[in-house]
This record gives structure tokens, sequence and C-alpha cells, in this order.
């Protein structure tokens, strides 16, 4: 109902009035979630915008310095309060083993660490002289909590979507066939792929120990690989593909990582709003590689390590950054060595290395992590077979779960490597034809228990 009646109006409005509306639909948007976290929106975003104005109209380097701080503090603060503080609690009482009361954790307002990271970048990039404070209020916090992409981005730059904004748009002029198809085939991703294989997922990591073996442990984890990804960019696409319909054009968030050949290739293209969040934020402010190679391996790991805490407040999210900044630093020192190697297997690898890794993202805690590790790496056993998971389900599942995977692989390859030549024929017949089927397996496979998005945890 939501998205119907705000494009509706968006659109019959007077143009001038079109962000006030935007702004007033998105605080609906939100405050439908939580009402009492709406006023944490508002706060954390306002606040920031008064900072910018500030550090914007004074030439003091300590003053600027001291207005850009606060608002760091204050945006790491509430992030850290929410999300955090009850994990450090927990694990110093516990290292000091003092009588404590071990606390819960407390509910993570939707979208935090997206909208936070996004109001930060603004106050940084102003600081650096980037571009002058001279937004008013409304369009900035229309800026921050542009609903489409709030509660799990892009990430988007003030520089990307300010501009667009200001601009007066046309009904006209909407892409109604790019954005129809980005929705089609987000829903697709998230509906008939990533909420089927949560229900081979799940029980697995919900349900440790378990008698699972090596060989069952290796395929859910691709199995999550998968799903976390066709979860996180279908969202994206969506977002991107409900953004169009009011003219605003969000950023690329992913671009095929389960074809990469490397590590180092993955995070190119994986969550890509993030990674350059950090890459510019955090990697360039520490030195980035204009160091030594001690200081730059060392910023490397920082980074990493801060992107597993940003995930959430685990060990298990930390060994995965850990992991990942290992082996993205040994791919950077053995590559100097120029080792012909076939993409097919470099491919294998990358798929099998980062599986491995997304365990840990996965596993519900450090135990688990260790049990399922131990069976892939020291209890090695082929022999057992598949019995276990295939009990999970039955046989007629998994031939449609094979035959969704494959025309996931098959799109993202076609879109990689275009075998198949731009014609008239295909953007006329072919194109059409493949949404309306997705759209048809939509209803005819997809998961309809409104599963929540993976990332909305974070």
């Amino acid at each position: 109902m939501f998205l119907p009646i705000v494009f509706t109006a968006y659109w019959l409005i007077p143009a001038k009035h079109r962000n006030l509306f935007l702004l007033i639909a998105s605080y609906y948007f939100y405050f439908s979630y939580n009402p009492w976290f709406l006023l944490l929106l508002i706060g954390t975003s306002g606040l920031d915008f008064y900072l910018a104005k500030a550090i914007s109209k004074t030439e003091q380097l300590a003053k600027r310095k001291t207005l850009l701080i606060l608002s760091i503090v204050s945006n790491i603060g509430v992030l850290f309060v929410f999300k955090y503080l009850v994990f450090f609690y927990n694990s110093f009482g516990q290292l000091l083993n003092s009588e404590f009361s071990i606390l819960n954790s407390f509910i993570i307002p939707a979208g935090l660490s997206f909208y936070t990271f996004q109001s930060i970048s603004y106050t940084i990039d102003v600081y650096r002289n980037k571009y002058k404070a001279d937004d008013n209020l409304k369009d900035f916090l229309l800026y921050v909590s542009f609903f489409p992409h709030m509660v799990a981005g892009p990430i988007v730059r003030h520089h990307t979507l300010m501009p667009q904004l200001k601009t007066t748009h046309f009904f006209r002029d909407i892409e109604w066939g790019n954005a129809s198809k980005l929705i089609i085939w987000g829903f697709f991703k998230k509906m008939v792929i990533a909420d089927n294989i949560a229900y081979l997922v799940n029980p697995v990591f919900n349900d440790l120990p378990n008698d699972f073996n090596s060989v069952e442990f290796i395929i859910i984890g691709v199995l999550f690989l998968i799903q976390l990804y066709t979860d996180f960019s279908g969202y994206s696409d969506i977002a991107i593909g409900v953004a169009k319909l009011f003219k605003i054009n969000l950023n690329i968030n992913w671009k095929r990582p389960l074809l990469s050949k490397s590590v180092t290739e993955y995070w190119q293209r994986h969550h890509i709003s993030l990674t350059s969040w950090f890459k510019e934020y955090v990697y360039i402010s520490i030195g980035g590689n204009r160091v030594s190679a001690p200081k730059w391996a060392f910023n490397i790991l920082i980074v990493f390590l801060l992107s597993g805490l940003w995930h959430g407040a685990n060990f298990t999210f930390i060994i995965w950054g850990l992991l990942n900044a290992l082996f993205y630093l040994l791919e950077h020192f053995t590559t100097q060595q120029k080792f012909k190697i076939p993409g097919f297997i470099k491919w294998i690898y990358t798929l099998f290395f980062v599986s491995i890794f997304f365990i840990a993202f996965r596993a519900n805690t450090v135990a688990d992590l260790g049990f399922i590790y131990q069976q892939i790496f020291i209890h090695f056993n082929v022999t057992d077979g598949l019995h276990h998971l295939l009990a999970l389900n039955d046989r007629l599942f998994f031939v449609a779960l094979f035959f969704m995977l494959a025309i996931l692989f098959i799109k993202e390859i076609q879109e990689e490597y275009t075998f198949i030549k731009s014609s008239n024929f295909k953007e006329k017949y072919f194109v059409p034809a493949f949404y309306i089927t997705a759209l048809c397996l939509i209803f005819c496979l997809g998961n309809f228990n409104a599963n929540s998005f993976i990332y909305f945890q974070f």
C-alpha cells in the first residue's frame, strides 16, 4: 500500500513540495518500524546538519576539528550503545571473572549503521572542503532518510544524491523498463533463491553440534554465500528500482561477486558502497598505501577488522574480518610472483575460501564455528555422502533450487561476458520474456513468509 500511495501523491503534488512530502513519507516508513527510533534518526542527522554548517562557516582549524570530532563521536557513540555496549560489557566481565549480570542485546534501530555512516561522510567531506554545507535542513534530512536506501543501503554519498534531490523531475522521464527489471529481479533473488536456501542453511547453523559431515558443511557454506548475496543484492536491486520511480539514481552496490577469481577481486565487487566508504574514510585517513609495507599491511588489517565489527558485535564477525584480511595480504604478496593459474581454478579457489570465511559470518557462536572448522579441516571425510543434508527437504525442492541457481548464474555470466550479443530481437522479445518468466516464478516458487532481509540487523 505504501509505495503506490507515495508514488502517486509524489507526482501529483507541485514540484516545490515534493521533497518535503518524500521526507514525511520516509519518516512514516521508519516510524512504522519503531516510533521511538525515528527520534534517534532525526536527532543524529539534525545534529550533523548543524555541525556541518558550523564547520563550513569557520576557518579556525582547531574549531573545525572540534566540531568534526563531535559529529564522529555522537554517531559512533550511538552505534556503540546500541550495537556494542552489551558485547564489550559481557566480554570484559567474563575476562575479569568478576561477578556480573550478563546483559541481553538491545534492539538495534533499523539501518543504524547505514544512516550514521552516511551522516559521518557528509561532515568529513565538509571538513575536507569538498563542498560547502549550503543545503537546507529539509533536503539534508531527506538525503539521509530517503526510504528506499535508508534501512539497508546502498550507502549514498552527498555529491551523488543531493544534486538529484535539488533537480526538478518529470513524470514522463521515468525509466519504467529499468525500474521494473530491477524490482522483479530483486524480488526473484530474495524470495525464490535466498529465502528457499534458508530452509537448508538455518537448520544446520541453529542446531549445532549435529551430525553433518565435512562435505555437507562445505556445501552449506557455499549455499550461505549465495543466500547472503541474493538476499542483500536483491534488496539493493529493489531499492535502486524503487528510487528510479522517483527519478533518483542510487549507486550500484554489487558487481557479480560470485564470479570473482580472487579474494581481492571479491572485495572490489561485494557491497561496493560500504567498501568504498571504508577505503575513503578509514584506509586513506590512516595512510593507505603511502606508507611502508608493514604499516600498509597493518592498515589493511584495521580496515577488515572494523568491517567485521561493523557487521555485528560478536567474535565471529571479528574472525571473519581477520580471515579476509589474511588472504587479502597473502594474495597481494604472492601475485607478485606472477603465477599462471587457469581462471576456472582461481574461481573455485575464491568460491571455496570466501564460503569458508562466511561460515564465520553466519555461525552463532565461536564454539559453533570451531566445531564446523574442525569437521572441515581436521576430521575431513568424503565417504559419508549427503544423506543428512538431503533429509532436510524432498528431492523436488533440490531440483527446483538447482534450476533457480542455474538461472542466477547464467544471467550473471551473460552480464559479465555478453555471450548473447545485443540485438533488436533480444531487447524486444527475449528480455521482456525473461522478466515475465521471473515474475511468474516468484509467485510459483517464492517464499511468501515475509522473511526479513539479512542486512536489516546491521
